[in-house]
């Protein structure tokens, strides 16, 4: 198996995973293909949408075209000479309770009708079940995994081991580790479609992320069931690779129209918050008018589409470096996708790992929901480990300035060229540090290491964003005061009093003399550049070291 990552943010990766009918490109939706009713054609589904791929039920296309399948081989039976992946009727388990076939009559069946992806007969654990059965399922899968490689007699398709274990994470756990030790080319997450119908996206991080740390990293992980567009970025960014979903048929004949933040009724829309085909010949009242039938199919088609959409957004974000923002988006659709966000954060350690360490672009912070992001971690991490290279005497925090990189905006000129033309060279015995939303402080010696210049944020700043900052600010004073004899602190009076009132706790803890400089509003007024200066050049009472630092 040949599977290829061109691209990676966060744990979403674009990537070419190598079928018998060529590259796929992940991440990759499947439409499923129902054989017993296709309200769209696969070919429809290439010509429309040069859709690459598709699943389809292997159990149901045995009991229903066993021989007309075989003899026609799986890609003329669905006129799609593309890839496609095969079910193996574990869903009909988890609804029906049994199927009227083997595990091993199902592998056969599979190879003979040439698909390119094939699941094997699992026992799908299913939502809240008892802690017995979520055993058994497991067992029993576990089992008939090791037996596949016994039985098959090609090895041009790609085999799909399923995990399972339900509302159980170590179970989920358990399996990951027994099936990743066997030589699926692609492993998937089974039983979660209950867990989205339930909208419960938080346990659905989870699961995916308890399945994730147990597998082959370099293989896809395929996502069963994956449902609405909306939770998609999610999916991607929780390291799936490959998602399938019926969705799309099944909300069009209930009348439900889909978009990338929600569901509506078709007969509650007055207009179309959509472009496509579908929604600029009509609008909701004419849709309404039409034959069910016709209706059902443009609703599928424009459904259809927006998953298609979707899924060419989060690609490009993970190209920009951007998924963390879609993420935030996506996560105010409904309070739901924000308490799954909320858990996502709780992966960042793990998640920070996977993260590029630069990006083709800079990154956007609106809130405190970014603090979590893996760039503010990482760089957290970074500056505990640094320490500051001089030996001077005085440490002078300013606020954020008006440009990046900081030591080339104005005002630190400004400054610069004030501080020199009163005390000279002695300011090479000075450190500058910045303090600023999202990373808290920036000594000037690291100015201009991403992403600390690459980022635009919002303001006024929101609480939790200020405390962080203050925070950050309190522990650089921690780690390094003790090697000044004085901190001057420029400050910024959006922070209130707090910023003052810990620098100056912080500093009598260390015993070192602590002062502000101005009291003007206007941090980077004349008059408070000048109060600056003046406590500059009133703390170079001290005898300086020379030591030669470049500015």
């Amino acid at each position: 198996m040949t599977f290829e990552i061109s691209d990676h943010d966060l744990l979403g990766r674009i990537g070419k995973l190598k079928t018998k009918q060529g590259f796929v490109e992940t991440p990759l939706f499947l439409p499923v293909v129902n054989p017993l009713k296709q309200v769209l054609s696969p070919q429809e589904m290439v010509v429309d949408f040069k859709c690459q791929a598709i699943i389809t039920n292997a159990y149901l296309l045995k009991k229903n075209f066993q021989e007309e399948v075989k003899t026609k081989g799986i890609h003329d039976f669905l006129n799609f000479n593309r890839t496609v992946m095969t079910d193996s009727g574990a869903y009909q388990i988890l609804m029906y309770g049994q199927v009227n076939t083997s595990p091993e009559e199902i592998i056969q069946f599979e190879e003979e009708i040439d698909t390119d992806i094939a699941v094997i007969l699992d026992i799908p654990t299913g939502w809240k079940t008892t802690r017995e059965r979520a055993e058994y399922t497991v067992k029993e899968t576990i089992r008939r995994a090791r037996l596949t490689f016994n039985l098959l007699t090609r090895k041009d398709i790609l085999w799909v081991g399923p995990i399972q274990g339900g509302n159980h994470l170590d179970l989920i756990a358990h399996s990951a580790v027994e099936l990743g030790k066997m030589p699926f080319q692609i492993y998937a997450l089974g039983s979660p479609t209950q867990v989205m119908e339930r909208y419960l996206f938080n346990f659905l991080v989870d699961m995916i992320m308890t399945a994730k740390k147990n597998l082959p990293l370099e293989k896809p992980l395929h996502l069963f069931g994956a449902g609405h567009p909306f939770m998609f970025s999610f999916a991607v960014a929780l390291g799936c690779d490959i998602f399938d979903s019926a969705a799309y048929a099944i909300y069009a004949r209930e009348g439900k129209y889909l978009t990338n933040y929600g569901t509506i009724k078709l007969k509650d829309l007055k207009y179309f918050p959509c472009s496509c085909t579908v929604c600029s010949r009509f609008t909701p009242k004419e849709l309404q008018t039409i034959a069910p039938k016709e209706r059902i199919r443009l609703l599928t088609w424009h459904n259809l589409n927006t998953c298609f959409i979707e899924i060419k957004r989060i690609k490009q974000a993970i190209r920009e470096g951007r998924l963390w923002e879609l993420l935030e988006i996506r996560a105010r659709n409904h309070p739901h996708l924000f308490s799954a966000f909320m858990k996502f954060k709780g992966y960042q350690e793990y998640i920070e790992s996977f993260t590029p360490i630069s990006k083709m672009k800079g990154f956007l912070y609106f809130d405190s929901m970014g603090l979590a992001r893996p760039e503010v971690l990482r760089y957290r991490k970074k500056l505990r480990a640094w320490s500051p290279p001089t030996k001077s005497e005085i440490l002078v925090l300013l606020p954020q300035p008006n440009a990046k990189p900081f030591h080339r905006s104005r005002e630190y000129k400004k400054v610069k060229e004030l501080i020199i033309k009163e005390i000279g060279d002695d300011i090479l015995n000075i450190d500058f540090c910045f303090y600023s939303a999202p990373f808290g402080i920036t000594p000037l010696e690291l100015d201009e290491v991403y992403p600390l210049s690459q980022f635009e944020m919002s303001i006024p700043l929101d609480m939790k964003t200020i405390e962080y900052i203050v925070e950050r600010i309190q522990d650089y004073i921690m780690r390094h005061g003790l090697k000044y004899k004085h901190i001057l602190l420029h400050p910024n009076f959006i922070f209130g009093k707090r910023i003052i009132d810990v620098c100056k706790k912080t500093c009598q803890v260390l015993g070192i003399d602590f002062q502000t400089s101005t009291k003007e509003k206007r941090i980077w007024s004349k008059k408070a550049v000048e109060d600056l200066i003046k406590k500059i050049v009133d703390s170079k009472k001290i005898k300086f070291n020379g030591i030669n630092k470049k500015y």
